[in-house]
């Protein structure tokens, strides 16, 4: 793909699940930022303030839009990434709203030690709910009363998905409980999943997404009457007096900065929303071209009998490691190679560590930029050292 003509022929990027390679839209945007209209959003009247007020505002209507979520129940907020928003949510959360806190056992670290600490904080008790092998949640098996529920909808080892998300949001509802999702493996090539379910809070990477690095949550309304104010400064009031503030968030047309105290990252802002934009115009050849060389992938690590794949099924993040062979070693001996991949237990130590008592893993995370000579040398390679 000429987006990503930046990427030698001999280069082959497998980390995609860590972070997408941007493509060169995106790059030309968060430069234009720089070098047009580099000014502080909603601080400033001069021109180039107003063109960055405009396209963050933009961006903010995309991400509502690329989920299919209403504006009129929904405001989205810009963070630092997953982790800083799911805790950004949970240290302001009124515990005594809420009887537990509940999430599962395949959760990358963002929201397993989040849940942790909070309930260590709030002396509320803490669940671990156990995941099926298509990622799914045995709804029948659990309490969801009055509960803080914090899971993934799609793996970062497997990608495995929460096929049943909207089974479990209306149960968690049902029950007087709330359910924060951590999106940032659902978000690039699985965002279906997520569409139009109306949990209470969305929280993604967008350097994830193919775009900058920055954090995203898209949250419902009603969640700000369960808030304290916890974590507050520059940008979110409308007035302070000596000992007293008002907060802006408190009308509907600045509620996001309920979550964006002091300065923002306004280019990574507004290059989020040309990534959004990039992603909907893709021909449909970009997608088949991913789920190829997904497919080819999988099927080639699925046939040798030496190696072992976590995964149960095709998907573009893949996990798994080789008899014999240091995962850590392999990874040094494919990266002479120019194969780019990353090793170890990616943020999911008590999974796979602790309830599957697996080895460290190489981790292939394919995207958009993957060319179908990327697996071929993939697999040409793999094949020489095993």
């Amino acid at each position: 793909m000429n987006d990503f003509d930046y990427l030698g022929e001999g280069e082959v990027y497998l980390d995609a699940a860590c972070q997408s390679l941007r493509p060169r839209p995106v790059i030309d945007a968060l430069n234009q930022y720089y070098t047009k209209h580099n000014s502080c959003g909603e601080r400033v009247k001069y021109k180039w303030g107003k063109v960055t007020d405009e396209k963050v505002e933009a961006t903010r209507e995309k991400v509502l839009k690329f989920l299919k979520l209403s504006a009129r129940k929904y405001t989205v907020s810009f963070t630092l990434n997953t982790t800083y928003g799911i805790n950004l949510i949970l240290s302001q959360i009124k515990a005594n709203k809420f009887k537990k806190v509940m999430t599962s056992e395949i959760e990358h670290n963002s929201p397993f030690l989040a849940t942790m600490a909070f309930s260590e904080r709030t002396g509320l008790p803490r669940e671990v709910m156990k995941r099926n092998d298509d990622g799914s949640i045995e709804v029948s098996a659990y309490d969801f009363s009055d509960a803080v529920v914090v899971i993934n909808c799609a793996s970062n080892f497997d990608g495995r998905k929460l096929l049943n998300i909207k089974e479990i949001t209306k149960a968690v509802h049902k029950a007087g409980g709330i359910i924060i999702i951590d999106a940032a493996q659902a978000m690039a090539h699985s965002a279906n999943i997520l569409r139009g379910v109306e949990v209470d809070a969305v929280c993604f990477s967008a350097h994830k997404l193919y775009a900058p690095s920055l954090g995203v949550i898209v949250w419902h309304d009603d969640l700000m009457k369960l808030m304290i104010d916890g974590f507050i400064g520059g940008g979110m009031v409308d007035d302070v007096k000596e000992s007293s503030y008002l907060l802006s968030a408190e009308g509907k047309e600045h509620r996001y900065t309920r979550f964006e105290s002091g300065l923002q990252a306004w280019g990574e802002i507004v290059a989020l929303g040309v990534a959004l934009d990039w992603l909907e115009k893709l021909p449909k050849s970009a997608w088949n071209n991913l789920e190829n060389n997904t497919a080819t992938l999988y099927n080639f690590l699925s046939s040798s009998k030496k190696l072992h794949l976590v995964n149960k099924e095709a998907n573009p993040t893949m996990s798994f490691y080789v008899e014999g062979l240091d995962s850590h070693l392999l990874g040094e001996a494919l990266s002479r190679e120019g194969i780019m991949a990353r090793t170890g237990y990616f943020c999911a130590h008590y999974y796979l560590d602790h309830v599957l008592g697996l080895p460290p893993l190489i981790r292939f995370s394919l995207g958009l930029h993957n060319r179908s000579n990327d697996i071929e040398k993939v697999k040409t390679i793999l094949n020489k050292i095993i």
